[in-house]
């Protein structure tokens, strides 16, 4: 039985809303432009939907191959924004880690301000950033939270809403878990955490670790108003990690760059387990 590619996101600001693809080129650290840009506060803390939930409601779009930036958002006027690629690093920091990053200026500043109602800017990773991430097999990343790709699977979005619909509730969509590859074909839920090696399109990827998630799946992702308990709640009763929180989906890393699309088929050279799928 095949699985295929049937949908692809990137997320070019860290938090932001993300832009559906048809194809995409794929990096060593991610698909092109993912969580390239970040949002931070007067001190270059990364801001998240953890806490600031109305980043859901900005909406980036990549002009130029990454040159410009067309930003916009409920209430308040859309925003060109050229990209500063050599400007002067500042610091900036990402759970407690430090990293360097270039300030895209005042006016995209004063424009996020607004949205958020506190003070911000934006940031772009610099040429140079060269960040390792974790795992089974470490990767590279933008400012992605632990690394460089979301897979989940239809089949684990369809197991998840089954059992919050016995709970008498209306099913949580998709975007809620922010992935940047949706995949359908495989029928055993959360099988994607089995896959240790795979083939997809001209890449190749291997598994990293289980997606732990948090609050900001709480989130509408349309209007930025936090509604959970769900899905926290039930993956809670059937998904919780010891020590970690509760999974859904797995991040890999890019162990060949490429191209991939919508339709492409995953062939999977090697799974943590004998897996059955029917």
């Amino acid at each position: 039985m095949s699985a295929r590619v049937v949908a692809l996101h990137t997320y070019p600001i860290k938090g932001c809303a993300g832009i559906a693809l048809t194809s995409a080129f794929l990096t060593p650290a991610g698909l092109a432009h993912d969580r390239t840009f970040m949002v931070v506060d007067e001190h270059g803390v990364f801001r998240s939907q953890r806490r600031d939930s109305l980043l859901a409601t900005i909406r980036p779009e990549i002009l130029d191959d990454g040159r410009e930036l067309r930003l916009q958002a409920p209430g308040i006027d859309a925003l060109r924004v050229a990209v500063d690629l050599d400007g002067p690093r500042r610091p900036v920091e990402m759970f407690g880690s430090p990293y360097r990053a270039i300030d895209q200026g005042e006016p995209v500043a004063g424009w996020l301000t607004r949205v958020l109602g506190e003070p911000s800017r934006l940031v772009r990773v610099p040429p140079e950033h060269d960040r390792v991430t974790d795992g089974e097999t470490p990767g590279r990343a933008g400012f992605a939270d632990s690394g460089a790709l979301l897979l989940t699977s239809s089949a684990s979005w369809a197991e998840l809403d089954r059992r919050i619909a016995e709970r008498g509730i209306n099913g949580i969509p998709m975007d809620r878990f922010r992935p940047n590859i949706v995949v359908e074909g495989w029928t055993e839920p959360h099988i994607e955490d089995q896959v240790r090696e795979l083939s997809v399109g001209d890449t190749e990827l291997a598994f990293a670790k289980q997606a732990i998630r948090c609050a900001v799946t709480l989130v509408n992702q349309r209007t930025g108003v936090r509604a959970g308990p769900e899905p926290l709640r039930t993956l809670a009763g059937y998904r919780r990690v010891p020590g970690k929180g509760v999974a859904f989906g797995a991040k890999f890393s890019v162990l060949r760059p490429g191209l991939l699309s919508v339709g492409d088929e995953l062939v999977v050279g090697r799974w943590a387990r004998a897996a059955t799928i029917s």
